[in-house]
């Protein structure tokens, strides 16, 4: 058993130079829902500090492969990829039995979800959602299909580089993170006001990077993704 599964994970302010604001002028719906306040720092109590932890019950057999999990009658269209990576606290140690969870759309650009409107052909054969559980030294691994651009509509010809999101609850509520994977040398991140609301040198925390022992010969390319949950080298919330 690691020394972070019994003891307490010790507390880090979060790093907000390194966030992006709650309003930005670029992204139009922070000035409909970002906070116009400063917020008040409430020292955590033990609890916030603990819990709550989910388990290994929360995840299925094939929770892990979105390629096959959401599959009806066929193979999902697409490119498949493999995103893999190593979940740290603000300490650099590793982060064991975490619940991570990712969405995404599909190698057309269109989200299972019904207010997703975009004119591109949904796959019957991918659902664009999964999780697993990071292992004893913090790693996690998901096999997925390279998702799209899409267009959004936030201004004049807007369209989000591809990514993936994910949500990590850490061992604690103060370890909560939801972020955002981009993928190396997409133009399309120089005119995204999501991925450009990050400060320079933090956002680039948000861009996973190739591997070629990641990838698997004549079925799938891999991405490697680490994710810093707390404190001044943490990936910035997305």
């Amino acid at each position: 058993m690691s020394k972070s599964d019994t003891q307490p994970q010790s507390y880090t302010p979060r790093d907000w130079d390194s966030m992006a604001g709650f309003i930005d002028s670029g992204y139009k719906s922070t000035g409909k829902r970002g906070v116009s306040r400063n917020l008040l720092e409430i020292n955590p109590d033990l609890a916030a500090l603990t819990g709550p932890a989910f388990g290994a019950e929360s995840v299925g057999e094939l929770d892990h492969d979105l390629t096959r999990n959401g599959r009806v009658n066929g193979e999902p269209l697409g490119e498949r990829i493999i995103v893999t990576g190593q979940v740290l606290d603000e300490h650099g140690n590793p982060v064991p039995h975490t619940l991570v969870e990712v969405w995404q759309c599909n190698a057309a650009g269109r989200y299972v979800h019904k207010k997703d409107v975009h004119d591109a052909p949904l796959d019957p054969n991918f659902l664009g959602a999964g999780r697993c559980m990071t292992d004893a030294e913090g790693r996690y691994r998901f096999i997925s299909i390279k998702p799209a651009a899409y267009p959004w509509g936030n201004h004049p010809n807007a369209w989000r580089p591809a990514h993936i999101h994910l949500s990590l609850f850490g061992p604690s509520i103060s370890t909560r993170l939801v972020t955002q994977m981009y993928f190396p040398d997409d133009p399309l991140l120089a005119f995204d006001p999501i991925y450009q609301s990050v400060p320079a040198g933090a956002r680039e925390r948000m861009v996973s990077r190739f591997s070629l022992d990641v990838t698997e010969e004549a079925w799938a390319l891999g991405y490697i993704f680490d994710i810093v949950l707390r404190g001044p080298s943490a990936t910035p919330e997305a």
